[in-house]
């Protein structure tokens, strides 16, 4: 009886050892790179996952570009920096923004009206609103991407997006030549004729 458990368990064993050697053999043989131009526009790409380009996601987006099926200004939460980014990558001329670039937006919930219903943290692809069932819950806003994802299933609506603001360490010059640039320079010359 011994001697049958140890055969079975040797021969089961054996069978393992030929089923590893035979998936690391073939993942050497059949090993496929990804598209490096794709990653690379990956990279650029702010991760939010919200859907604004018309695709499910970052990297749907960027393999869409990569392959040419998608124009590199579809991003509109990575604004026209990223679109500069993508189109220095690929090589093409930028070109304008889908939509305007917005002022960045951060979701607020009011509490007093949460009934911790938990579908805007199912909704949130950046896991930035904490809370438990049947309990407030609330937006960290460093993680929040602006997506408005969070808005529609809020069966309460007390969900509010409000402009995310300037703190000094995520602050940094704007580019020349940008809608921000120009904002700048607005905004410096009505100040020195006041």
């Amino acid at each position: 009886m011994l001697e049958q458990l140890m055969y079975a368990i040797a021969s089961l064993g054996g069978f393992a050892l030929l089923a590893g050697l035979i998936l690391a053999v073939s993942s050497k043989i059949f090993h496929i790179e990804g598209d490096p131009v794709s990653d690379k526009i990956d990279a650029l790409l702010p991760q939010t996952q919200c859907g604004q380009c018309g695709f499910p996601g970052c990297r749907p987006y960027a393999n869409a570009v990569a392959s040419q099926a998608a124009d590199v200004n579809h991003c509109v939460p990575g604004g026209e920096r990223t679109m500069l980014a993508i189109a220095d990558v690929m090589g093409v001329e930028p070109k304008s923004l889908d939509q305007e670039e917005a002022i960045p937006m951060v979701a607020f919930v009011r509490e007093d009206e949460c009934i911790g219903c938990t579908l805007c943290i199912k909704a949130c692809p950046v896991d930035a609103i904490v809370g438990a069932p049947k309990q407030y819950h609330t937006v960290i806003a460093d993680h929040c991407t602006g997506c408005v994802l969070c808005l529609e299933p809020c069966p309460v609506d007390c969900i509010d997006m409000i402009a995310k603001p300037e703190l000094l360490e995520h602050w940094s010059w704007p580019l020349p030549d940008t809608t921000r640039a120009q904002t700048g320079l607005e905004r410096r010359e009505s100040h020195q004729h006041d």
